[in-house]
């Protein structure tokens, strides 16, 4: 199935890879509370929240290659 004009994907290709859309959901998650407490989290708070950021980009990536990355 092909993107449309505006380079989204339709919504059954979406739903082809739930793992890769939870994944995704739950770096948006991360990434909207990083957004909000940032300025309030001391440096090792907003470090391990980065490193946390950083692991679920890893398995969205490995989720979207088709590769497992949770060994």
């Amino acid at each position: 199935m092909s993107p449309d004009p505006a380079g989204m994907r339709t919504p059954s290709e979406r739903r082809r890879n739930p793992l890769l859309r939870a994944l995704i959901e739950e770096m948006l998650e991360h990434v909207r509370e990083v957004n909000r407490h940032a300025a309030e989290w001391t440096p090792e708070e907003r470090a391990r929240a980065e490193a946390e950021l950083s692991a679920i980009m890893s398995r969205v990536r490995g989720a979207a290659t088709g590769q497992d990355t949770t060994t």
